[in-house]
């Protein structure tokens, strides 16, 4: 299995008055491609900070972040945003639509970053979206769609790209059960299809259905379980 993610002996601090504060603290981590793990820990053990530096969103204070063999840490703000789009998919919990868009055009817009063409975004968003099983969706607008819907608009925009991983923050916090576990359903499929993906839950019946389960405890890694 090749190797997608390597996370050595990575720090993330933060200095409150006096004190410094670990909020990673010698983390050490390899993800393999078509793996699908998830993140889960109590608050303020960490696990959304890792979720935020292997996103690329935040870079570490020390260590080396490995992402398909390119040593991505210290890498400016263009740098990281550039590698963000060009690898990353994510999945949020608030979904992260913008509401007088529709949800053809939601999808399009990481390829208006990458240079697309119009009427190719507008061809592979429609292909996104019929892929989470909204092809007849296209034109709604995100409040005319249900939390799982729109959900799934937001797998739908994550995936346009053909991202190397699928980054997945609490993306089932805001559902109900059944909206939940057909939330769950698209990622195993994903997953099914070679997809590497991370998700960051706290509920344990979530990451239950997926293939490996990471706990964080005060920045540290405390568990690292394969099912």
């Amino acid at each position: 299995m090749a190797e997608v993610i390597r996370l050595v002996d990575i720090v993330k601090s933060y200095i409150m008055g006096d004190s410094v504060v670990h909020a990673l603290d010698h983390v050490n981590v390899q993800i393999g491609e078509g793996e699908f793990t998830s993140i889960m820990g109590p608050s303020g053990s960490g696990k959304s900070t890792m979720m935020n530096i292997l996103g690329c969103l935040d870079r570490p204070t020390s260590g080396h972040y490995f992402l398909r063999g390119r040593d991505i840490a210290g890498y400016n703000d263009d740098e990281l945003a550039h590698t963000r789009n060009a690898e990353i998919g994510f999945v949020f919990q608030n979904f992260n639509l913008l509401p007088k868009l529709t949800a053809q055009v939601n999808v399009a817009l990481p390829l208006v970053y990458a240079g697309i063409n119009e009427e190719e975004r507008m061809v592979r968003a429609a292909r996104a979206l019929e892929s989470v099983g909204l092809g007849n969706r296209l034109d709604h607008k995100p409040n005319e769609m249900s939390g799982g819907q729109r959900q799934r608009v937001a797998i739908a925009r994550a995936l346009v790209n053909n991202p190397a991983i699928i980054m997945a923050d609490e993306p089932t916090g805001n559902l109900d059960t059944k909206s939940s576990y057909e939330i769950m359903d698209i990622f195993k499929a994903m997953n099914d299809e070679g997809k590497t993906i991370v998700m960051v839950t706290h509920e344990p019946d979530i990451a239950q259905q997926t293939k490996r389960i990471l706990i964080m405890r005060d920045g540290k890694l405390v568990s690292d379980e394969w099912r």
